[in-house]
């Protein structure tokens, strides 16, 4: 049997801060105690927002942390490749359609839609797709393609369930509300989501489960967060053949509000800790790993 692989999977686009270091830690210490790996993966899909100077900085963070990862790090930006393939062997599938609406558009849409009742959310509160674009044929899709329109690549989410049929994880966890144990997925509460964009071959949920089956991951550990996130997970694995890790979902660092710690909300980086005098006990004491 071989040993188990676990991974922490940053992306650039700002400096870490103390719930990064609770992910990270967590995922050392569980390989550790297991004698497997412990990998590091880059998540620079966004090329607009993620920045050499944060991909240098996550390296420094996670040594001063006592961190030490197994060869170098998978830099998803190196392998839009395998994205693509992927992609493309739904697309033969008839799994994957074009859509152009602009965001403003779609927000005009479920407007729209709303005045003749509630439109239907995902999990995390955003509106699930309400445009036609499925009606359009093939060789207009492929005109405006060509053409040069901006366009997403979404999955047709009901041949997508009908081809996998029910689905569950192993969540050795704990969800939002306690869900623990055998997880039935239901991907369907997610819509239509986007696999790819013209400016971006790949979207998150299709390259982390592509990057997990390349790396060997055996043990997804991350944030609660993405609880139900992997029932879409679990849905791609299926329809591309990949193998199923062991999930486990910790508890958030949270905020004096009592908000999920954010880059984009300047939660403290670890690096002003740093400077202000925090050691890597510290660090872990302030996340209760101590």
């Amino acid at each position: 049997m071989s040993s188990p692989v676990f991974r922490f999977a940053p992306s650039p686009n700002g400096y870490l801060h103390l719930g990064h270091a609770l992910s990270a830690l967590i995922n050392f210490d569980m390989a550790r105690a297991a004698g497997g790996s412990f990998l590091l993966r880059i998540e620079d899909i966004d090329r607009t927002r993620c920045r050499s100077e944060f991909e240098t900085a996550i390296y420094e963070d996670l040594t001063w942390l006592g961190i030490v990862w197994e060869g170098p790090a998978r830099r998803q930006s190196e392998h839009f490749d395998d994205y693509r393939a992927a992609i493309a062997r739904l697309d033969a599938e008839g799994l994957v359609y074009p859509t152009f609406e602009s965001r403003a558009e779609i927000a005009a849409l479920v407007a729209d839609r709303e005045t003749r009742g509630v439109w239907p959310r995902d999990p995390d509160g955003a509106p699930l797709y309400p445009g036609s674009a499925q009606a359009v044929l093939r060789p207009e899709r492929a005109r405006r393609i060509e053409a040069g329109e901006p366009y997403a690549l979404r999955l047709d989410m009901a041949a997508a369930t009908a081809r996998a049929g029910a689905l569950d994880w192993a969540e050795t966890g704990s969800g939002p509300d306690g869900e623990t144990g055998i997880i039935a997925a239901t991907p369907a509460r997610w819509g239509d989501v986007v696999l790819g964009r013209k400016e971006a071959p790949t979207s998150y949920h299709l390259a982390v489960v592509i990057d997990d089956a390349r790396q060997g991951v055996t043990n997804v550990v991350r944030g609660r967060d993405l609880f139900w996130s992997t029932a879409i997970h679990r849905l791609l694995q299926s329809l591309l053949d990949l193998p199923v890790p062991t999930y486990r979902h910790h508890r958030l660092v949270l905020d004096a509000d009592g908000r999920k710690l954010s880059k984009s909300t300047q939660a403290t980086a670890l690096r002003a800790l740093r400077q202000s005098g925090a050691t890597a006990a510290d660090i872990r004491r302030m996340v209760g790993l101590a």
